[in-house]
């Protein structure tokens, strides 16, 4: 993920950057859910069964923390559907590992928002556009209204911070400036904007990703905010997802406002290093699986049936090994990108769902090869 308006400030008033200190574990307890996004990467309905027992969670948290993981995000399916979410939660609190939950925020009423806050670091919900968008892209009418009660609820706390989640689609494009004039209007203090992957009904459903030039518009308005929130002193943090080539344009927008902070901004963005499936981001999925990334169509182990510790540390696989060169060894105009080592080439799952090859260019770069060759 990359975090403008936090390397926004700190660049700017010279403090130190947000670093992630390990990795960042995104784990699917259950397939179990009662939307059905057209999006969804695990395909996720009411009627799953879940695999994960409490006894092998539990058994596994002590062995991602001795890992490096040192972020677990709960996700699914609906995460609030398993009984033991919070004892769960609390275990990895234990261990010193933050968490963050990952919802669509159905199940959250005023008997469990406390406890809700009190058990996670950070909520995230889903609202992917106005009233009517987010009902049809969810597939549940009155979803929206649901959703943004549970926004409400959870931020009338002020206790964890509380923010929406957004995934940008041709289907709710148009509906992209809706989302920041709600989170200014309802005061929600993360906007977190995600980028459709090739995967599970995204997969399905290609058609609903972004021409280049509309993505350019988008990430251009997001980029915009940032700077207003900045310049204002707005507290909303924006931050998007799969699509690291945001920072090129951020860079360039950054460079023309500050060039007083030009070599800092670009040494950061440089530690910080684009795409990090398989190097500080790991999946696990609702059937044990563990993959680089959510989206990833290659799994390298299976923590059910494996150590954790010989799929990610002692024995990782030749894939991982690869995935965890910086800059990748990429093909297309990845090959002579001056901009390789701040994005690391982008989404590999999107590379191999469009042209069958693992180490292609990402097909959603929206940077011109005159751009990546430098001259532009």
């Amino acid at each position: 993920m990359f975090r403008l308006s936090n390397l926004l400030k700190t660049v700017t008033e010279g403090k130190p950057a947000r670093s992630l200190d390990g990795s960042i574990a995104i784990w699917n307890f259950t397939n179990r859910c009662n939307l059905s996004c057209l999006h969804c990467y695990s395909k996720a309905d009411l009627d799953s069964v879940d695999t994960h027992t409490t006894e092998n969670i539990l058994e596994t948290l002590p062995k991602l923390k001795a890992n490096g993981v040192k972020f677990l995000i709960f996700s699914g399916g609906e995460p609030l559907t398993r009984k033991d979410i919070y004892d769960i939660a609390d275990r990895c609190k234990e261990l010193g590992i933050v968490t963050y939950l990952s919802t669509n925020g159905l199940y959250t009423k005023k008997s469990n928002a406390e406890k809700i806050l009190d058990t996670f670091d950070y909520v995230g919900i889903s609202i992917d556009g106005s009233e009517d968008v987010h009902d049809a892209f969810r597939g549940l009418k009155g979803s929206f209204k649901e959703s943004m009660k549970s926004v409400d609820l959870l931020n009338s706390y002020k206790k964890t911070k509380v923010g929406i989640r957004f995934t940008i689609t041709k289907d709710t494009y148009d509906d992209l400036e809706f989302i920041f004039d709600l989170a200014e209007k309802h005061n929600i203090p993360k906007v977190y904007i995600t980028h459709l992957v090739y995967s599970g009904r995204g997969l399905d459903n290609l058609e609903m990703d972004l021409s280049k030039e509309q993505r350019i518009r988008a990430v251009n308005f997001i980029i915009d905010k940032a700077f207003e929130y900045h310049e204002s002193g707005r507290d909303i943090e924006i931050v998007t997802g799969n699509m690291e080539m945001d920072a090129i344009l951020f860079y360039d927008r950054f460079i023309k406002k500050y060039p007083e902070h030009a070599d800092e901004m670009k040494r950061r963005l440089v530690e910080w290093g684009g795409n990090s499936a398989g190097r500080k981001l790991l999946n696990i999925d609702s059937e044990g699986f563990v993959k680089p990334d959510p989206f990833f169509p290659v799994k390298i182990g299976n923590m059910l049936t494996q150590d954790f510790s010989n799929i990610w540390t002692n024995e990782p696989t030749e894939l991982l090994q690869k995935l965890r060169e910086h800059p990748r060894d990429l093909g297309g105009k990845c090959s002579d990108c001056q901009y390789l080592n701040i994005c690391n080439g982008g989404s590999r799952s999107r590379a191999y769902a469009i042209y069958g090859d693992m180490w292609a260019e990402d097909p959603s770069c929206y940077l011109t090869e005159e751009k990546t060759k430098g001259n532009n």
